[in-house]
């Protein structure tokens, strides 16, 4: 097994490390799953590198559901139309000034 290292900031640190206690697993498996299906789906298959067959993508469409029903449940007010653009996901300068200004 290989060693990486990755730089996050420290908010998303922090969230991160509260969401694997959630889920009672480490940063580092969350990280190495996320990059294992990456790899996956790029290749066209799952995460065992066999193809993603009809009962796989109803387990994922199924997931999917759950996930939204209980963001709608837990976040009543959330709404995807605030979202962030992609252009203002990028900002990179309006992320340093917002970060410099909670310091």
């Amino acid at each position: 097994m290989r060693n990486i290292t990755v730089s996050v900031d420290e908010e998303t640190h922090r969230l991160a490390r509260i969401r694997a206690a959630e889920l009672d697993t480490s940063v580092s498996a969350l990280v190495r799953d996320y990059l294992r299906r990456l790899a996956a789906d790029r290749a066209g298959g799952t995460a065992d590198n066999g193809p993603v067959t009809e009962q796989e993508a109803e387990r994922r469409r199924s997931m999917l559901n759950e996930v939204s029903d209980k963001i709608r449940t837990t976040s009543p007010g959330f709404r995807t139309a605030d979202n962030l653009s992609r252009e203002e996901l990028y900002d990179r300068a309006r992320a340093r000034a917002e970060a410099e200004g909670e310091h």
